[in-house]
């Protein structure tokens, strides 16, 4: 079960718009969004999803601390995995959030004996819930709600409208992911720094052929 939080803006940018445009056209306004301050406010959800589907989605209000996150997960996460029948052997994931790695958290973990997906931190962020998310904020600019309650029904909605065949997907291909971004973090990095080598090896030999025998 993948769980993560996230901010949604009511007039803001939650996707990155795209438009066919001339060079020097940029402010031209049929290619310009109107904006408004602070986005019109914001609402901070937190979602979990399995291969079997979306699990439920929650409206953080207020200051998240520990004791809070357990709440949350108690209600919300537990409830999921029941409704998805996930059967005992599950594993949870989360970041390392200081509300995720809190004392309480560890010793709530523990008692409910919920096997949590080692993460390593200082990592990018792989988690494929973030692929539902901008799923979930696409759907949102395309209904316009009109103030934040409005948002969070919207919301609510359309994170339920996912279908499961998009969330076993993602898991279904995760395996690839890791192995591209293993590749870019550690593989790619090496034969970069190789090229470069390679480049000033030929540049001092080159220098060097000068500089002894006049030629390059």
């Amino acid at each position: 079960m993948w769980s993560d939080e996230t901010k949604i803006e009511l007039f803001g940018h939650n996707s990155t718009p795209r438009v066919w445009r001339k060079k020097k056209d940029e402010y031209n306004p049929k290619n310009t969004i109107p904006t408004v301050k602070h986005g019109g406010g914001n609402i901070i959800l937190w979602g979990c999803f399995s291969a079997k589907g979306t699990g439920r989605l929650h409206r953080i209000e207020g200051r998240m601390d520990g004791a809070m996150y357990c709440e949350i997960l108690f209600n919300n996460l537990l409830p999921s995995v029941r409704a998805l029948k996930m059967g005992r052997g599950w594993v949870f994931q989360h970041d390392n959030d200081p509300k995720h790695t809190a004392r309480a958290t560890k010793e709530w973990l523990r008692k409910k004996h919920l096997k949590v997906l080692e993460w390593p931190s200082q990592c990018p962020d792989l988690n494929p819930i973030e692929n539902l998310w901008r799923e979930l904020k696409v759907r949102i600019a395309q209904r316009q709600p009109r103030n934040l309650k409005d948002l969070e029904k919207v919301c609510m909605e359309e994170w339920a409208k996912i279908p499961a065949a998009v969330c076993a997907n993602l898991v279904k291909h995760y395996r690839k992911r890791m192995k591209s971004a293993v590749y870019q973090i550690l593989v790619l990095p090496t034969v970069c720094v190789c090229v470069i080598y390679i480049y000033i090896y030929i540049y001092i030999i080159s220098s060097v052929l000068k500089a002894v025998y006049g030629i390059a």
